[in-house]
């Protein structure tokens, strides 16, 4: 089956929280929603008397995500809270608290809505612990004024355990993040901060498979050279971490390498290239595309630019993946409808050609003729 949905709660969606974006996406005939997570504000109190006892499911006056005890983190919806717990709070504007994710999940269900969550968009794993600072310090100085928080890549990391918890908590199946990028251009700077990116996913997959959460951890190809994640990168780590999975961002690797998504038989090759590493079904995203130089500039309408759905739907009439295609254009629901129409309209032709064909063939010779 191939799902389509968009990158957020659609922007004809009168509401705005997570039900209103699955009910609306659900009218509009798709399939899948890539909830979109922002950079939370978090803070951290002392549970009232009368949440003495409570999961993190009960408590509805406030999203509470996790809490400490004892120097250790607690995630579990099941855990009773005690009076010394130190509870992590998280301002959440989509979702009213942590325990209604859990009926918001069940709607999704019943709608046959999938869903996926694209942790926040600056995430930097490759930060120099000696300067405590990655490609871009200002940003990370920001960062950690507004947390207090004594290193910056735990607060990143942070960011994409708490897009996990919100997902698990939601049924869904897939956390999509990109990891860091290059502060420095020789050979060596990038080694090293292919290191440091690695060892910090690989601490972090330690801490998914401990909580046993069921979500994968999507590494997404990047449209920048500076960043890490083309798809050899990406390939790689997938072998050498356990858990991860790729996420095939077309217009990213469309960017990445020069436009060389231009026939069919391209993106076949890198279909299949991603595929072994998907057992439960490839997560993949698609808008049209600016790009120059090998370098993404930005996303655009799908009917814009030279990165062209209608070959990427002659690809998937071929193969018939697993597959998951969420529309990352400025128009979002509008170019998932658009693609979802494009892909049935390619395949309807295909049918009728074999059934063409196959009549043709079984047709019986008449005399004479």
């Amino acid at each position: 089956m191939i799902r389509f949905g968009p990158a957020g709660i659609p922007l004809s969606c009168k509401g705005r929280t997570l039900k209103d974006g699955i009910e609306d996406v659900h009218n509009l005939s798709l399939t899948a929603m890539e909830v979109q997570m922002v950079r939370p504000t978090t803070d951290i109190r002392y549970p009232d008397d009368e949440e003495v006892g409570m999961t993190l499911r009960d408590i509805t006056e406030d999203f509470v995500i996790e809490f400490i005890r004892d120097g250790e983190l607690i995630c579990s919806p099941d855990v009773p809270i005690e009076e010394d717990d130190e509870l992590v709070t998280m301002f959440y504007s989509i979702a009213e608290n942590y325990g209604s994710l859990y009926n918001t999940g069940e709607i999704a269900k019943r709608m046959d809505v999938s869903l996926s969550i694209h942790a926040p968009y600056y995430i930097d794993l490759g930060v120099d612990p000696e300067t405590d600072q990655g490609a871009d310090p200002e940003m990370a100085e920001d960062y950690m004024e507004e947390y207090a928080a004594p290193s910056v890549v735990d607060k990143y990391i942070d960011s994409i355990r708490h897009s996990a918890l919100i997902l698990n908590a939601l049924g869904g199946d897939t956390v999509v993040t990109s990891l860091g990028l290059y502060k420095g251009d020789s050979k060596k700077e990038r080694e090293e901060t292919d290191a440091r990116i690695f060892e910090n996913v690989a601490g972090l997959m330690e801490w998914w498979q401990d909580v046993g959460l069921r979500p994968k951890l999507g590494i997404e190809i990047t449209g920048h050279k500076e960043t890490f994640g083309s798809l050899d990168q990406v390939l790689d780590m997938c072998d050498q971490i356990e858990g991860l999975v790729p996420v095939l961002n077309f217009p990213h690797h469309h960017s990445r390498t020069g436009g060389s998504l231009k026939d069919t038989r391209d993106f076949i090759d890198l279909i299949e290239a991603v595929e072994p590493y998907c057992k439960d079904g490839i997560y993949s995203q698609f808008s049209g595309v600016e790009h120059a130089d090998g370098e993404e500039k930005k996303y655009t309408p799908i009917k814009k630019g030279d990165l062209k759905f209608e070959t990427l739907a002659d690809a998937l009439t071929e193969l018939r993946p697993e597959m998951t295609v969420i529309s990352c254009s400025p128009l979002l629901e509008h170019d998932a409808m658009y693609m979802r129409i494009i892909e049935e309209r390619v395949l309807s032709k295909k049918v009728a050609k074999m059934l063409r064909e196959m009549k043709k063939q079984a047709a019986p010779e008449v005399p004479g003729e």
